[in-house]
């Protein structure tokens, strides 16, 4: 009986053939933590005795970055001190999100096992690599053994097919896909997909889709690793790493094969308080909006700056709305500013921060006010989300939500393409 990805990596990592519904210890690859959770990764090593760490680990300052407070400025200290303590890389702040510098310095490859103490750590699964989040201190107890335990996921695949319509974006294609197969529906699954559509698609669209599994309960997704695959490792790691990709067997066995035509996909919008609960764009169009916020690990990266940046192109941000840029990374922000996509947001009247989450975890450099509607290229919408439970948050691409910015409503994009 053939293998899934999933099926395939852990079996490498727990060191005999595994199969779905079977539990394995396996080696770990690579493992880290970001400010909101290595606090707690920091306190658990200590308690657990370890003089060394026993799997690949970093940290990453990036949920609160700078600092927005006193309490957190000791969480960012006790980070830098830990990582000259064991010798452990730290991204500190200005570097920008986790899940897009991590990639981007060439830590990860296909095949590898990564556990992150964020829940967004399946974003990696663009790239071949089984990646999934857990908790603190089963993030320590995988720093202290070198290995964890799993349970080998059954997997899902889905695929995407038909011709791609103008103002539709791998965003649009997540949410319907979340919209249809619901917030549990694929809990503790693996996603594999493929299809034309995927195959056509870019590594920063494959990073938005797969970052956004977890929100219909999945363990991890898999992306096909193909020509634009190795193009993007060339880009990141040495020319001495070897890659490895890793496909599925011809006759893997799957828990279910669900198809999915996006010919007639229009621009998507995931309204409040759930992110499975998903509409037109055009069936919301009288909601008026106070803020629009582009960027986040879902949609910071610069495919979604660039399609932002041609929308909001001689263009001007509504008075009344407070639109907020994040890029990725540093190598991101870097690069839009050279191809003049950051100029475009100043003159359009956005506010450009640092590459980071502040606006999407809530802890600064956007929190709105009470009753005050956000929407975002984020991964979650529930109530508290970015800082305050009484505001009203709609997730979308970045072209809705650049468009939404200029017109205060939120607005299907395709008029404002080219």
């Amino acid at each position: 009986m053939g293998k899934t990805i999933a099926e395939k990596i852990l079996s490498a990592h727990a060191g005999k053939p595994v199969s779905a519904g079977e539990f394995a210890i396996c080696a770990v690859d690579f493992t880290f933590g970001q400010d909101g959770t290595s606090s707690i990764i920091i306190d658990r090593v200590k308690e657990l005795g370890a003089k060394k760490l026993n799997a690949a680990f970093c940290m990453v300052i990036d949920h609160s970055a700078p600092s927005p407070n006193e309490g957190v400025s000791r969480v960012h200290k006790k980070m830098r001190q830990f990582s000259q303590e064991y010798n452990v890389g730290l991204f500190d702040i200005g570097c920008g999100v986790c899940h897009q510098v991590i990639p981007e310095s060439g830590a990860i490859l296909p095949g590898n096992l990564v556990l992150g103490a964020d829940s967004h750590t399946c974003t990696y699964g663009a790239l071949g690599v089984f990646s999934t989040g857990v908790g603190s201190t089963d993030l320590a107890v995988a720093l202290t053994t070198g290995k964890n335990w799993f349970k080998v996921p059954e997997t899902i695949k889905i695929v995407v097919k038909g011709k791609l319509p103008k103002g539709i974006y791998a965003k649009d294609i997540i949410l319907h896909i979340i919209g249809k197969v619901g917030a549990n529906g694929a809990t503790y699954k693996a996603i594999e997909f493929c299809g034309p559509v995927i195959d056509a698609m870019d590594i920063d669209g494959r990073m938005t889709m797969c970052n956004m599994v977890v929100e219909m309960g999945a363990k991890a997704g898999f992306m096909p690793q193909d020509a634009k695959t190795l193009a993007w490792f060339k880009q990141h790691i040495p020319s001495n790493k070897k890659i490895v990709t890793v496909c599925a067997d011809k006759d893997a066995v799957y828990q279910d094969v669900l198809e999915f035509d996006v010919s007639k996909l229009k621009p998507q919008v995931a309204v409040p308080h759930n992110v499975d609960t998903v509409s037109d764009a055009d069936d919301v169009k009288a909601v008026t909006i106070n803020e629009a916020f582009i960027g986040t690990c879902t949609n910071g990266r610069l495919a979604d700056l660039k399609v932002a940046a041609a929308v909001l192109k001689n263009r001007k941000v509504a008075a009344n709305v407070r639109c907020i840029v994040a890029a990725a990374s540093r190598a991101i922000y870097l690069e839009a500013l050279r191809l003049g996509y950051i100029d475009t947001f100043v003159k359009s009247g956005a506010a450009v921060v640092v590459p980071g989450c502040g606006p999407c975890v809530g802890t600064h450099n956007g929190v709105p006010s009470d009753g005050e509607v956000v929407i975002s290229t984020a991964n979650r919408n529930f109530k508290g989300r970015m800082g305050n439970p009484s505001a009203f948050i709609y997730l979308a691409s970045p072209a809705t939500v650049a468009a939404s910015a200029i017109t205060g409503k939120i607005t299907d994009p395709t008029k404002f393409l080219g």
